[in-house]
């Protein structure tokens, strides 16, 4: 598969997370099902940005896009997510937290000092706490970073990626679940993540579709914001 595909299964692995955590009841299977399959989305968007940062003619650019697109996306993100009301600030969007990634993957690359670049990403990574997908988005991006260019390390990358989130949502429910019941739905969990190493690790050609470049660039950044503010309209009409 090229980028572009999996890309695509990213979007629409998100768009059903969302549709599942707006007007989905809880207690459903396919609630859960949606869920689940939407956290193989913030692991490929997290490998895709580290690839971009390699390959992009001009980082200031990549970065001043994702600022942009996070700032148009906020307001959006905030009707979809509402407990009540219209409008409810939520965390800072998906793409804010992107953007703290690309600085991230700034600082590593530009600051000498061990310490100050340690001291930078311990930073980055607590801003990060205020988003969606926060902590573990920066923490990927590291892993995805340091394994680039080597199948063996993503491999491994992305094992440490679905454990970790594994044992996060484990640890999350652990005072409220047995052990039994919590061990089902955290595999569940790991699902959608660990799909995402298998596309990518078994799947992805390390490259770009042939036509329809500009567009699918394009759709891929419009596509976060738009289907929030259609997600919120609807929430808010229902």
């Amino acid at each position: 598969m090229n980028r572009d595909v999996v890309k695509y299964m990213a979007m629409l692995a998100m768009l059903l997370n969302h549709i599942a955590t707006i007007f989905l009841a809880p207690d459903t299977a396919l609630h859960q099902i949606f869920i689940d399959l939407g956290y193989f989305t913030a692991p490929v968007m997290c490998y895709f940005l580290v690839e971009g940062y390699r390959y992009t003619r001009s980082k200031r650019q990549y970065g001043q896009r994702l600022l942009l697109f996070a700032a148009v996306s906020q307001i959006p993100f905030d009707m979809a997510f509402a407990k009540e009301g219209i409008l409810q600030f939520q965390g800072f969007n998906m793409i804010f937290t992107l953007f703290l990634c690309f600085v991230l993957l700034e600082s590593q690359e530009r600051i000498s000092n061990v310490s100050a670049r340690g001291a930078a990403a311990a930073g980055l990574i607590v801003l990060s706490s205020f988003g969606d997908w926060g902590v573990l988005a920066p923490v990927y991006t590291l892993l995805f970073m340091q394994a680039y260019g080597s199948g063996e390390q993503t491999k491994k990358a992305f094992c440490i990626a679905t454990g970790l989130f594994g044992l996060l949502n484990f640890m999350s429910r652990a005072e409220t679940l047995s052990a039994a019941p919590n061990l089902m739905i955290t595999a569940g969990n790991m699902a959608g993540v660990a799909l995402a190493g298998i596309c990518i690790v078994y799947f992805y050609n390390g490259k770009r579709m042939e036509k329809g470049k500009t567009f699918s660039k394009w759709f891929f950044y419009g596509f976060y914001p738009a289907h929030l503010l259609i997600l919120g309209l609807i929430r808010i009409a229902a």
